[in-house]
């Protein structure tokens, strides 16, 4: 059964990104993604994130130059890691007919999964951009994994994750077909 896709871009707001790994190869991938999709006719949602140190209007509140939505793209305001929750995520996704969500964004470990989980939970296909999401920048040395391990960890948990009834993929952005929506 084809899918109908939506790309959501988690986070990708000036101050995360200002403390991400890899951010310009993050942000350029998932650009890549979002003309792509825009191409395909396949819509874009960015979620922003608000609240300590990323208040509504502020620099760091905005999303990156190479990401800011279009007059036409949909943006969702959260407040907590599950872009699900007290939003507008779920109803957007349905009323634009999607049944899957290509996830991408900041920080892996946070935000992006706990989205991906939640979607599954809501009832949608996921595919997960392996190159684009990324987590903050951090010692090797600590109680957190390196940015690297964190990655590719997410990736295989959900190269690995089953969900009854509902189809789960990891593929580089340059294996994300949306022609195939």
């Amino acid at each position: 059964m084809p899918h109908t896709s939506a790309l959501l871009v988690i986070d990708m707001q000036n101050t995360p990104v200002a403390i991400a790994y890899r951010a310009a190869e993050t942000v350029a991938v998932i650009a890549g993604l979002r003309e792509r999709a825009k191409a395909a006719g396949v819509p874009v949602v960015t979620i922003q994130d608000q609240g300590d140190g990323m208040e509504a209007g502020t620099q760091g509140w905005q999303v990156v130059s190479e990401l800011r939505p279009e007059d036409d793209e949909l943006i969702v305001h959260k407040t907590s890691p599950d872009s699900f929750l007290d939003t507008d995520l779920d109803k957007t996704l349905k009323m634009l007919g999607a049944t899957e969500v290509v996830v991408t964004g900041f920080a892996t470990e946070i935000c992006v999964d706990t989205t991906a989980r939640q979607a599954l939970s809501h009832g949608y296909d996921v595919v997960v951009a392996a190159d684009g999401h990324t987590t903050s920048v951090r010692s090797d040395s600590g109680a957190y994994a390196s940015p690297t391990q964190s990655i590719a960890h997410h990736n295989e948990i959900f190269r690995h994750l089953a969900f009854p009834g509902r189809s789960i993929r990891v593929l580089p952005a340059s294996e994300v077909d949306f022609s195939a929506a």
